[in-house]
């Protein structure tokens, strides 16, 4: 952990402890920073040798093991504005996990811009919200090239997300869900702009934060914060993307 004294308002480095409950660093790997136009890329299939894929399996072991005797079944991974970063990592994360041997089912709960069909090639003619929508009957579940990992895609687009997102039908989708994987992670619109994961968040295990090193705004990253402990979700901590690697530690393959 890092003190915030003497750094801008863009996150450099990780926050102080005061402000989430630990920190996970994703670095950026000069070879495959980015996809081709800034897309979102599965570097844990495409790359699985690299040090950015070494530390989605890092993020991926923590979170196993953040409560030892009582497994972290659900999980939503948010932005604080940057979406690319919120999507690579929840669609890498899931990637590490199945790797690991869990069942794993990536839920894309971004009803506005949703992005993990793309990212899996899937399609998105059904999905979450005609799943809520239908009373959780049909689960449009998508096997995916990653053993062990498959996807519930967003669905048609629908006027309330929030509405999807805080319905009881939605609760009872969760408890299906969960009968089915070993772990559920859920991507979600970012923090701060729209209140999708404060809405879903409460009913999850945890939440992780996504913030992009020298990017993400601190206020905005405080905000999102106090917005997730408003509703009493439980802020894991935050993955800090982008952070330029340790040649010294990186090159240790």
């Amino acid at each position: 952990m890092h003190s915030q004294e003497g750094l801008s308002n863009r996150m450099a480095s990780p926050p102080s402890a005061d402000t989430v409950a630990s920190a996970q660093l994703v670095p950026r790997d000069g070879r495959s920073e980015v996809a081709p136009h800034g897309a979102p890329s599965l570097l844990m299939v495409r790359e699985p040798g690299s040090a950015i894929a070494e530390a989605y399996r890092n993020l991926a072991a923590s979170l196993h093991f953040v409560h030892p005797d009582q497994p972290l079944r659900t999980l939503a991974v948010t932005s604080v504005g940057t979406r690319d970063d919120a999507v690579d990592t929840v669609a890498n994360l899931a990637a590490a996990m199945a790797e690991g041997g869990r069942r794993v089912i990536l839920v894309d709960a971004d009803l506005r811009r949703p992005r993990l069909h793309t990212v899996f090639g899937a399609d998105n003619g059904d999905g979450l919200s005609s799943a809520v929508l239908g009373g959780g009957d049909d689960m449009p579940l998508f096997d995916t090239e990653v053993p062990g990992l498959r996807l519930l895609p967003s669905g048609p687009p629908v006027t309330s997300p929030v509405e999807i997102l805080g319905s009881p039908r939605l609760q009872r989708l969760l408890a299906r869900l969960g009968d089915e994987a070993d772990i559920v992670l859920f991507d979600t619109a970012p923090a701060v702009v729209v209140a999708d994961a404060a809405v879903l968040a409460p009913h999850l295990d945890g939440v992780l934060l996504v913030v992009a090193a020298g990017r993400t705004r601190r206020d905005l990253a405080q905000g999102a914060k106090e917005q997730l402990e408003r509703v009493n979700a439980h802020i894991l901590g935050v993955a800090l993307t982008g952070v330029r690697p340790d040649r010294g530690l990186s090159d240790y393959r």
